[in-house]
């Protein structure tokens, strides 16, 4: 799923007509001159740069700027820049900052919270929280204790990434993880593939969770087929495969798209080829480093809408801090990647 294309902005406006953002409301909101004193040529210059775009402003931030102070915060549990998960990252902030800009809301990132057991908290005694409307929450997993707090205040905030009860439903924006596993795994098995692995977590962060739901219910579906969960943490990529080889499995689903890379290097140098004698599926974008694999090789498996979570995410948001929310809860479509990793297995 894609982003809808870019409005026009108050920001737009203002850089084309060379006046400030707050010059440009005033001139929307109808003010007259004996309120704020604005030349005449310039309420003009910006008359017109309105008529020339079409500019239409957005209900939603004329209502947001009528009693809020159009701050959103943005809290990370995890370092998002610069970092080595950064390029992860990056999508879901692009999709946050294109929304709030279309609002004209600012951003303020939260990054004075205290690191307790490796991992940011939000509440400690010198949080910021208040100083904005509502606030976004990145990160793999989510502190319990601090979500079930957050729900209990009542103050505004939506996880991008869909989050279990914690003491009353979790606003969220999230990928539909379940579903695009449980799609891949009905092409491998409609190809032929009847054993197949699950390397993984499986469990833990609710995307994990999600993921392997998705892979044992489609497995269930099809009479005859296997379906294995092996963890990959702790075991080399030779260990990985000979548990693959010896398990008699045609088809892999790696959940991180690293394993997915270590494994195909691994069956190569042995002289297995992908997808021929194996298929290997990854599960999303990568979330970290790969190691040295195939060049140019594309994996059939996801895509996380990133960018659209983000985007969808300031859209919650904003109508949970207005009241008018009708769903708080939004679970996004992955898009299917063919890839080149996917095949019929031998013998069929």
């Amino acid at each position: 799923m894609t982003a809808p294309r870019r409005r026009v902005t108050q920001q737009d406006i203002a850089r084309m007509t060379g006046v400030s953002q707050s010059t440009v409301s005033i001139v929307l909101n109808g003010r007259s001159e004996s309120d704020v004193r604005i030349a005449p040529e310039t309420r003009d210059r910006v008359l017109r740069a309105i008529a020339e775009t079409g500019y239409v402003a957005d209900p939603i931030a004329r209502r947001l700027g009528s009693r809020h102070n159009r701050i959103l915060g943005v809290f990370t549990y995890e370092a998002v820049f610069p970092s080595a998960n950064s390029d992860f990252y990056h999508p879901f902030l692009v999709g946050i900052e294109e929304r709030a800009e279309g609002l004209g809301c600012d951003l303020l990132l939260l990054t004075s919270s205290p690191v307790v057991d490796g991992r940011r908290r939000i509440f400690h005694e010198d949080n910021r929280l208040r100083l904005a409307d509502g606030c976004v929450l990145l990160g793999r997993s989510l502190d319990r204790a601090e979500l079930t707090r957050l729900v209990a205040d009542g103050l505004p905030f939506v996880s991008v990434g869909r989050r279990d009860d914690a003491g009353g439903p979790v606003p969220y924006v999230g990928a539909d993880y379940a579903a695009a596993v449980a799609a891949l795994v009905r092409r491998a098995t409609g190809l032929g593939h009847t054993t197949l692995i699950y390397l993984g977590e499986g469990g833990g962060p609710e995307s994990h969770a999600d993921r392997m739901s998705g892979f044992r219910a489609a497995v269930a579906e099809v009479p005859g087929t296997t379906g294995r969960h092996e963890l990959a943490v702790g075991r080399t990529p030779d260990e990985l495969l000979d548990l693959v080889l010896d398990n008699g499995a045609t088809a892999v689903f790696a959940e991180e798209h690293a394993d997915g890379v270590a494994l195909v290097a691994a069956a190569e140098k042995r002289g297995l080829a992908v997808p021929a004698d194996l298929s290997v599926l990854t599960l999303g974008d990568p979330t970290r480093t790969a190691p040295a694999g195939p060049a140019d090789l594309e994996f059939s498996g996801f895509r996380i809408p990133r960018r659209r979570m983000g985007w969808e995410a300031v859209e919650v948001l904003t109508a949970l801090i207005e009241g008018t929310q009708t769903s708080t809860q939004r679970l996004l479509e992955c898009e299917f990647v063919p890839g080149a990793t996917l095949a019929q297995p031998r013998g069929i």
